[in-house]
């Protein structure tokens, strides 16, 4: 008995113990959080180099959650900067006197086309004032030095690189995998380029699905190559020639062949920055791109006009009820948007969709508001890197809908995926089922056996129904007829370039450019209005209440898995929480 009142009193000293250490590391870690929540803006010098580094991903909106910037290797906060606050501040900068230039620290940019094409666009409008843009690196990946090359200058280590070779599309196919298992993916699908289904159904890429993405990575390449012949005055035709024989992977082919104009140290390229700037190096300072942002945003809050145009942020999967910031669910955006709507101080809305689609339900939700609110005041659609299927689904309806060339958009189709795992349950698992039905129906898209071809034909049926809606939905939003949109409809992904063509957008321009589209549908001045965000983020401790956990095992998840096939996992992930019919891009299309 002795031994027994020792071991447990042990045992909750040890469970006391690890209590205590889990409570003070989060209450340390709060006040940390609360502490970088709650800093002074900084003060900014006389003159400065503005310094933009884009080694995070560059979500649409500067994140409120603090965990999702948090560094748990390193146990502190990262800056992570959201596209709307880089191009906010980048316009400020070229009229401020205080920013001489602009330094971009580049070597990787893990961020998607249309959010470079964007930043690129802003930049290139930042030299009309005259104000240098100046680039180093040690290496430059493809998409790095893509935004790299609206500097006036591009340097390189001596012993660094260039990566260009063309673009790469690669799918990852998980039929093999399932045949392992004896789960049979039974597909209910309306589109031939509907091919969100094909990694689940076949070892290798249908031919429509080939045409599809060889049309798709070409328009794009062919943009970004018409660009950089542009400004590094090299021929599109040598471009190819460079990149089919990587003749840009090490500096001196690289210099050799006009992708940089010097191969520098860091110290070299310090004193050739004040020669550029004509000051020595003490009479300026590298200002971080954070620091300013922060220091803009207390101006901003202060020059808050009665007049405002709403900005409504949805990014990522479109689900139904209420979800996180990463998610777009038809509940949160409902309500923001017919908050906006209501508002009477808000004289138009400009929807910044970045989404591959999801359910078609919720997309059906989001769209009603929309078409609501555009019946009192302007509505202007701003695509991101991509809004695809159910992200169009809920663009169309707009008065005005802009995209960049690069934009992944399209994927008018509707697919069903019903797994049927009744093999795998017995084969792998020794378990089998049966049970009792009050109907012939009652266990209807049960994963626990096949459908039978009424009940197959039966979603089809509901399939083919709610494609019809959406090709309606375009039709009327697009002024075309229903015919026109199966025609390029039909699961199809286009660029922003063919998407432009075919009339399923109207402009070219990132969000600056729909957000003065609506101040002009709403017949408001320049300077007359201020700027109003939605959905509204949470403040500190709600975030630390409802992300904590969550953030936390996606850090483990990446750490264990790597970021290149944590993308695979959660790509299956979000397959298998699927509840409803989809409306969604085919797979997750990351361009490098």
């Amino acid at each position: 008995m002795k031994q027994f009142f020792k071991f447990t009193f042990a045992s909750m000293l040890g469970f006391f113990l690890a209590f205590v250490v889990v409570f003070l590391f989060f209450f340390f870690m709060v006040l940390g959080l609360a502490s970088f929540s709650s800093k002074k803006a900084p003060e900014i010098k006389k003159h400065n180099v503005l310094c933009l580094n884009l080694k995070e991903d560059i979500p649409d909106r500067t994140p409120a959650n603090p965990f999702e910037n948090f560094d748990f290797n390193l146990m502190k906060v990262k800056e992570k900067i959201g596209l709307n606050d880089i191009l906010a501040n980048i316009k400020i900068a070229k009229d401020d006197k205080r920013i001489k230039g602009i330094f971009l620290d580049l070597s990787y940019v893990p961020a998607g086309m249309a959010t470079i094409e964007e930043i690129r666009e802003a930049l290139i409008d930042f030299k009309t004032s005259g104000k240098f843009i100046i680039s180093y690196s040690e290496s430059y990946s493809q998409k790095a030095y893509y935004l790299a090359t609206v500097s006036d200058k591009i340097l390189l280590n001596p012993m660094g690189s260039v990566e260009f070779k063309g673009l790469s599309s690669q799918i990852m196919f998980f039929k093999g995998t399932l045949d392992k298992l004896d789960v049979e993916a039974q597909i209910i699908r309306h589109g031939k380029f509907k091919s969100a289904i094909e990694p689940f159904i076949l070892d290798k890429m249908s031919e429509a699905n080939r045409e599809q993405m060889t049309a798709f990575l070409f328009s794009l390449w062919e943009h970004m190559l018409s660009n950089i012949a542009e400004t590094r005055n090299i021929s599109v035709d040598n471009l190819n020639i460079y990149a089919d024989n990587l003749m840009a992977g090490t500096a001196s082919e690289a210099l050799a062949n006009g992708f940089v104009d010097s191969l520098v140290y860091r110290d070299q390229f310090l004193s050739i920055m004040d020669k550029m700037i004509d000051m020595k190096r003490n009479e300026y300072a590298f200002l971080k791109m954070s620091n300013y942002v922060k220091s803009n945003k207390m101006q901003q809050v202060l020059k808050q006009k009665e007049d405002k145009i709403a900005v409504i942020y949805g990014e990522g999967d479109i689900v139904s009820g209420e979800a996180e910031d990463t998610k777009i669910a038809s509940e949160t955006m409902a309500k923001a948007i017919q908050k906006a709507r209501e508002d009477e101080n808000i004289k138009a809305i400009v929807l910044r969709v970045n989404s591959p689609g999801g359910s078609a339900l919720a997309s059906e939700v989001i769209w009603r508001e929309l078409v609501l609110t555009k019946a009192v005041k302007p509505v202007v659609v701003s695509m991101g890197n991509l809004a695809a299927s159910g992200g169009y689904y809920i663009s169309c309806p707009a008065d005005k809908i802009f995209a960049n060339p690069t934009t992944i958009t399209g994927s008018i189709g509707v697919f069903g995926m019903i797994p049927n795992m009744e093999n795998f349950f017995k084969n792998k698992l020794g378990i089998t089922f049966d049970g009792v039905n009050t109907n012939e129906h009652a266990d209807f898209m049960s994963t626990t056996r096949r459908l039978s071809d009424f009940e197959k034909n039966k979603i089809q049926s509901y399939i083919e129904e709610i494609y019809d809606v959406f090709i309606t939905h375009v039709a009327e939003g697009r002024g075309m007829t229903k015919a026109q949109v199966d025609t390029i409809g039909q699961g199809r992904v286009w660029s922003g370039i063919d998407a432009k063509r075919l009339g399923l957008i109207d402009e070219f321009g990132g969000m600056d450019a729909a957000i003065m589209e609506a101040a002009k549908l709403a017949s408001l001045e320049e300077g007359s209005y201020s700027l109003i965000e939605y959905p509204k983020q949470k403040d500190l401790f709600e975030q630390l209440l409802s992300d904590f956990s969550a953030t936390v095992s996606l850090f483990f998840a990446k750490k264990e898995l790597g970021e290149e096939t944590y993308v695979y996992y959660k790509y299956a992930k979000s397959f298998l929480e699927m509840e409803e019919v989809q409306a969604r891009l085919p797979y997750d299309i990351i361009v490098e």
